[in-house]
């Protein structure tokens, strides 16, 4: 570990070093932006909280070629629980998606894939440096550091908390955290020694069981007369077969355990995004318990959201309000999931009281019965895989597009005649501008190199892009603007305002491509 020395400055100081900040990371640095990492444990976690990757996840990956890395370390399945204690799971396969699965792959894996891709790209990572005192200025942020050798001060443009759902970014930016307490908990361990023969009897009695790396085995158990521990409460093995035996009638055999822990489904939101120069994604911005297995997903796209944006800010071509829109579009966001699961979680703990266990197991068999029906497990696994996000349009009149995820479509570039497909396109986190056809607009104006212009046709015959002649899609493959109707010139001045409200003005040639 070499020495920051006693100050230093940097674009953007990232407290953190999970998977959002470290995605957050490689987005900066790859437009260009110095980037510091700052992360308070001296090594990597061995354990892991998160345990796959949803498809949204995986596209992320896929838009910056990084998705065959991921898939090549992990294991696929078809879908997910929507609660573990239902007899069917959301179905991945039926959704729009070049990537109709979940990626099994311990959180751990995750993190170290997106390490060895930051220092790739040039960011520095200090281990063992926490963040004690946070100062705040017009022009920047001075941010005290206290590491192995004493407290260094480092001074950055902006600041991003990544560091969690007890966050001392946010706390020192004075943003609040309402929300739930924890009124029930489970347990979680991962095994060396399992009988496996007992496996799908645990599963039929709502204990979730995953093979994990390295031959252990992950449990995790909800049970009745332990709901009410507090998550401080250390957890003993004889506890957690003593669990398992009530739950399942079995402890399933287990020994040797490499971690314990319980955890509770205190559900939190901050109350903003945003202030001034301090921002917040991943846990720092969420928490909530885990089913559906949706938090680490939902900080990996808070930071592609939020990457280009701050970006383009501190390089200073964003145009006004551009930062602002993280806040605007994550935080519903974030609002949306952390309703979802406090309700997915009632359904885990009601049937679990004396109380209301009957009428709750009732109404499990019914949503159970709901998920058979292909309609309604398509509408849930699109919420859950987050494939149906879609942020607010930026004008009233804007196209349904707007806003909505770009799909993969496979593209024959005109000139060339090469196949390729949209995320390739967005490899180098540009903005791409899509020319479909014959039937576009004029050449666009002069705006610098963040644009790339393709001009193709489609080869899949996409029925959302049904009469589509452009296209904007931004660096996080959300859609920023589609063109349909109107001549060619009516159709210029159309696209010439959505460019210079997502990619700003300036000077010299637009990124002309036929080929990425």
């Amino acid at each position: 570990m070499t020495s920051l020395g006693t100050h230093t400055d940097t674009d953007v100081l990232v407290v953190g070093a999970g998977p959002t900040g470290l995605l957050l990371a490689c987005e900066l640095a790859l437009a260009g932006v110095r980037t510091l990492v700052a992360e308070r444990r001296d090594a990597p976690h061995r354990e892991s909280r998160a345990l796959n990757l949803h498809p949204r996840g995986i596209e992320l990956m896929d838009m910056r070629g990084l998705a065959g890395r991921f898939l090549a370390r992990g294991r696929t399945v078809p879908g997910w629980q929507f609660i573990a204690t239902l007899p069917h799971r959301l179905d991945f396969t039926a959704l729009d998606t070049r990537h109709p699965y979940a990626l099994l792959l311990a959180q751990a894996r995750t993190e170290a894939l997106l390490e060895e891709r930051a220092r790739e790209l040039g960011v520095r990572i200090r281990r063992a440096h926490r963040v004690v005192a946070l100062g705040r200025s017009s022009s920047g942020v001075d941010a005290e550091l206290r590491g192995p050798g004493g407290t260094v001060t480092v001074r950055a443009g902006y600041v991003v908390g990544c560091d969690g759902g007890r966050s001392f970014v946010r706390e020192a930016a004075g943003i609040g955290f309402p929300g739930t307490r924890e009124s029930m908990t489970a347990v979680v361990g991962d095994f060396a020694v399992a009988d496996h023969a007992h496996i799908e009897r645990a599963r039929r009695h709502g204990v979730l069981v995953a093979r994990l790396e390295e031959g252990l085995t992950r449990f995790v158990v909800m049970d009745p007369l332990r709901i009410r521990v507090p998550s401080t409460e250390p957890v003993t093995l004889a506890e957690f077969r003593a669990s398992l035996s009530r739950v399942c009638g079995t402890d399933c055999g287990i020994g040797e355990p490499r971690w314990l822990s319980r955890f509770g489904n205190a559900t939190r939101l901050a109350e903003s995004y945003r202030r001034g120069r301090i921002l917040l994604a991943g846990d720092a911005a969420h928490v909530h318990f885990p089913v559906g297995a949706q938090g680490l997903n939902t900080g990996l796209q808070d930071a592609m959201n939020l990457g280009w944006k701050l970006a383009a800010t501190v390089r200073g071509w964003a145009p006004p309000g551009l930062l602002d829109t993280y806040h605007r579009e994550r935080h519903p966001v974030g609002r949306a999931v952390t309703d979802g699961t406090r309700a997915q979680t009632l359904l885990v703990e009601l049937p679990l009281t004396e109380e209301y266990g009957r009428p709750a197991a009732l109404l499990c068999e019914l949503l159970d019965t709901l998920l058979g029906m292909a309609e309604v497990n398509r509408h849930l696994a699109g919420r859950i895989s987050a494939l149906d996000t879609r942020y607010p349009p930026a004008a009233p009149d804007a196209d349904p597009l707007s806003g909505r995820r770009m799909p993969d479509i496979g593209l024959t570039t005109t000139a060339a005649g090469r196949a390729v497909r949209v995320y390739e396109l967005l490899r180098d986190g540009r903005f791409v501008l899509l020319r479909l056809g014959r039937g576009g607009g004029p050449e666009p104006p002069a705006i610098g190199d963040r644009v790339r212009v393709v001009t193709a046709r489609s080869h899949d015959g996409h029925r959302d892009l049904e009469g589509v002649r452009e296209v904007l899609v931004r660096p996080d493959g959300h859609i920023a603007w589609a063109g349909r109707a109107g001549g060619p010139r009516a159709l210029g001045a159309e696209r010439s305002r959505a460019l210079a409200a997502w990619a700003g003005s300036g000077t010299g040639s637009v990124g002309q491509a036929s080929t990425p």
